[in-house]
């Protein structure tokens, strides 16, 4: 399982929402567009995406919304990886930076949260 995504063996649609900043309907699109992302449902009927799931999702969205690829290139583009064996190594590097981002973000919270006040005394 991955470093970089909470240990554990299943997340829910609303997990994987908050982990990679899309909207629930933007990940149902995608797995009708995208061959390789397709998470699996559980009995109740409810999309159960493991830690690659959500790394595919985060290549998806680098591929997307950073690279600037249409759905059709991305497509052919993750299809030309899974052939050249690059797919996993794909999913660890577009994590990278959306892993980076969120600990600096939360880096800066703790920073705020753990300087003191000082209050402005008046003259």
């Amino acid at each position: 399982m991955s470093e970089h995504i909470a240990k554990k063996v299943y997340y829910s649609i609303g997990e994987v929402c908050h982990l990679t900043g899309l909207k629930p309907h933007v990940l149902r699109y995608w797995e009708t567009q995208f061959e390789v992302l397709h998470p699996r449902k559980n009995r109740a009927g409810n999309r159960v995406f493991r830690a690659q799931d959500v790394e595919l999702v985060m290549l998806v969205k680098n591929l997307l919304y950073v690279q600037k690829y249409t759905i059709e290139g991305a497509n052919k583009r993750l299809l030309e990886m899974r052939q050249a064996g690059e797919l996993e190594g794909g999913r660890h590097d577009a994590l990278a930076p959306e892993f980076l981002a969120a600990m600096k973000a939360d880096l800066d919270a703790l920073r705020d949260l753990l300087t003191p006040t000082v209050p402005v005394s008046e003259p």
